[in-house]
This record gives structure tokens, sequence and C-alpha cells, in this order.
């Protein structure tokens, strides 16, 4: 992929271009607003990462004038600022997805990678779809078959992260960096009680279930369980 990173602190950036080129991605870096907003709409990219906070033109701005222009680039947003309306006013302003620093590279690439998937198959970014499951990032909501699922907040991320990996082996380390941000594993069942609830939210009493466990690796978010792995 063609990416454009627009960052102005200069260790975060060049951490993110010599993992993301280690990787195989072509990287631009633009350090304030305006120049990543330049080369925005004079280059085609496959992916923006942008952060929030920028010199000259901040990041929500350069995302607002790309979008005015007609640009349909999936855009990535990078942000200290971790509550619920700071992520609405980003969607809004038309990014496709948001992390908070910290972050690691893992879960960066991955969400690029799901972004570019998204836009290559015409499904809108903000709103994620498994089988007759859908999850609004705006709107902050989720429904089966039409009906209304209500969602604690971690309930909510955890099936977020999922949704952004459908299809893949979720690890119990992935889970725990990217929706509990530990880096280590505290040794507790947080992990399987919250799956369990979860579960019984978006699987029972509809015919099919989504979400699998795969005996030995994790949980996978699927339409139709691998009769060998899931169950």
């Amino acid at each position: 992929m063609r990416i454009l990173l627009v960052e102005d602190d200069i260790e975060a950036a060049t951490y993110l271009v010599k993992g993301l080129t280690e990787s195989g991605h072509d990287i631009d870096h633009a350090a304030d607003g305006d120049r990543g907003l330049s080369l925005a709409i004079s280059n085609a990219y496959d992916a923006l990462i942008v952060d929030r906070m920028l010199p000259k033109r901040d990041g929500l701005s350069v995302i607002e004038e790309i979008r005015r222009k007609g640009n349909m680039v999936p855009v990535l947003i990078l942000s200290a600022l971790d509550d619920v309306d700071e992520r609405v006013t980003g969607l809004k302003a038309g990014g496709d997805d948001y992390l908070t620093k910290p972050y690691s590279l893992s879960e960066l690439t991955a969400r690029l990678q799901a972004l570019t998937r998204r836009a290559h198959s015409g499904v809108q970014g903000t709103v994620l779809h498994v089988g007759d499951l859908t999850l609004d990032l705006i709107k902050h909501k989720v429904t089966r078959a039409g009906r209304s699922i209500n969602l604690q907040p971690r309930e909510f991320r955890l099936l977020e992260y999922l949704m952004q990996h459908t299809g893949q082996v979720v690890t119990r380390s992935m889970l725990l960096e990217n929706v509990w941000d530990y880096h280590f594993d505290p040794q507790t069942n947080v992990i399987d009680v919250q799956i369990s609830r979860l579960r019984s939210k978006i699987d029972k009493d509809f015919a099919s279930p989504l979400l699998h466990t795969v005996r030995g690796a994790g949980y996978k978010l699927q339409e139709i369980a691998d009769s060998v792995n899931a169950m």
C-alpha cells in the first residue's frame, strides 16, 4: 500500500515509517497539517494516517478538507484523546477509524488492512457488518437482524475489535493489548467472562452463531463456523 502519514512527533513518525516500510508499504511523511493536505490532494494513496493535533492545520481540518474535495481515501486518526465524544467528533469529520495513543504497530497495521478491505468492498468505514450483525461507530449502536442489542462500553469495544478482524483468529494477547490495554497477562478470566457475556447478547436467540472459540488459539467472528476448529 501507498500510505501518507501526517504526524508532527518525529520519534513516533520515525517508528511508524520504519515499521510500515519493513512491512512492505510505501510511506510518505508530512510533519504538519498544511503539508499533509497538500500531499493528500496531489497524490493517490491507499490510506492516510493522520494525527489529531498538528501544527499549522489540525488533523480534523485536514480530513474535512480532503472530504470536501471528494477524496474518499480511508483515513485512520491517531490521538491521545480517548473519550467517546472525541472519537465521535473524529468520525464525523470524515475519519474512518480512530486509534488512541499509545498503540501497537500490529494493531495499527491490522486496522489499516481492515480499512482498505472495506474501501475496496464499498462498505462505509463507520459501519461494520458481519452477516446480519451491524455495529455503527458514530451512533454507538449494535443491531442483529434488525433487533437492537445493548452493550456495555467494554463489550462494544470488544465487538468492534472482533468485527475489524472478521474471519481472523484473535488471540487472548491481542485482546488484552488492544481492548484492555494490558501489555501482559494479568492471569484472570476477564476475557472469558466478557466473551461469554458478548456471546449471550449477539448469539442467543439467533439461528446461527457468529462468535466462535478456536481451541488452543483464541476467538473468531464469522458468519459460518468452521466445523473442525470452531465451536
